[in-house]
């Protein structure tokens, strides 16, 4: 029940698997959620599955990119401030590096037309990936139980019919479980304590620009995206499109929808995003300071309420209502794959690649995602172009 004061593994294990994982891991954050919870909780045994559920409400409650909020919790749960520090540094950087570098090769060789291609194959996977990953959350985390069902079933339509996540009903599924499961005898800790502190992380990662105007715009504009939007990459694309394309007129429409194929295309958090669209504007400076001003806000939201989380985390109430946020969670989760498959199936090839990866991670249960996204991506590049024979 209560987290061991030993753990079953080394701070530098942890390191090499988020390391790996921010290497290897496809499909945007629901798959690396359900990557760590296969691999951490299930299949090594390093992190509890209280200590998970308390990770995922948490990175839902907090605003900003879940799936590193994810890891940089489970970094702290053995490790306090050091595990989370190193645990979010390794998470995050193979996949900057990787769009740094196509964001080079993007302003270099004008564009990238073969993307289309590998992302007609790959978006399609990745729908299949996230789906599964979807379902093994909601079979773990919700179960039978007929309260969270209902709450999960709540905010997967909200979802799904916004196209947005709505984080004040993330907190409203936490406050239903606990008031229907522990009703109050103690207004005046746990959640409150944690959610108080989640305001008081708010001005990050502009000082790197002062001697430059452009990059103290990049710094402001993408501090606001970590500090100020709740969710997943899903809920983050919105907001980056009104400031990148409409406001600040930074890229066009097609260099912005390539900038999210490229997130899709790559492992790691789909906000990495941020760090091509960085590199766009202003070079190797203005991928930095976006991807700081993105992730900075995240880390000081996780890392500052966590203590309240592992203080309060066993009492009865706080229990109720994490496993209430937790199952609006994945509800939203689950209806952000609807709206996700909405944008990637768009005929029978796509319709069939993502029906073929589910079929496949459902029947080999060891099949690697990178397998199956390198497979797609090829079979995306001899597919469309006879479907698209114009566009390429």
């Amino acid at each position: 029940m209560v987290t061991a004061a030993a753990p079953a593994y080394s701070l530098g294990q942890l390191v090499r698997y988020m390391l790996r994982l921010g290497t290897f891991g496809f499909g945007g954050p629901v798959a690396l959620a359900g990557y760590m919870r296969r691999d951490l909780v299930e299949r090594l045994g390093w992190i509890s599955e209280s200590d998970f559920k308390e990770g995922l409400a948490l990175a839902q409650l907090a605003p900003g990119p879940m799936a590193a909020q994810l890891a940089i919790y489970l970094g702290f749960v053995h490790y306090r401030i050091l595990g989370a520090t190193l645990v979010g540094f390794t998470f995050v950087l193979p996949s900057f590096v990787m769009v740094v570098a196509l964001g080079w090769a993007y302003a270099h060789f004008g564009g990238l037309s073969w993307m289309q291609a590998v992302f007609y194959g790959v978006g399609a996977a990745v729908v299949g990936i996230i789906a599964m990953s979807a379902y093994k959350l909601t079979t773990k985390t919700v179960g039978k139980d007929k309260l969270l069902w209902t709450i999960f079933l709540t905010l997967a339509t909200v979802t799904f019919m916004t196209e947005s996540e709505i984080a004040w009903l993330f907190i409203a599924g936490g406050l239903v479980g606990w008031l229907w499961r522990a009703p109050p005898k103690w207004l005046h800790k746990g959640g409150v304590n944690a959610l108080a502190a989640a305001n008081l992380a708010a001005a990050s990662g502009i000082a790197a620009g002062l001697d430059w105007p452009l990059l103290a715009q990049i710094g402001a504009f993408f501090t606001k995206a970590g500090a100020f939007v709740f969710g997943s990459g899903l809920a983050i694309v919105p907001f980056l499109y009104g400031g990148v394309v409409t406001e600040h007129h930074w890229l066009n429409d097609k260099q912005f929808v390539d900038a999210v194929a490229v997130a899709m295309i790559t492992p790691g958090p789909v906000v990495i995003t941020v760090g091509f669209i960085g590199y766009l504007v202003a070079g190797l400076p203005g991928a930095v300071v976006a991807a700081l001003g993105t992730f900075l806000p995240c880390y000081l939201f996780t890392v500052i309420p966590a203590p309240y989380f592992k203080k309060y985390g066993r009492l009865p109430g706080v229990k109720a209502f994490v496993d209430g946020i937790t199952a609006a969670a994945v509800g939203a989760i689950a209806g952000s794959v609807i709206v996700i498959a909405k944008r990637s199936i768009v005929d029978v090839p796509t319709l069939a690649i993502a029906l073929v990866t589910i079929a496949l991670l459902w029947r080999f249960k060891r099949l690697q995602e990178p397998v199956v996204v390198t497979a797609a991506a090829l079979l995306g590049l001899v597919v469309y172009p006879l479907i698209h024979s114009h566009a390429i």
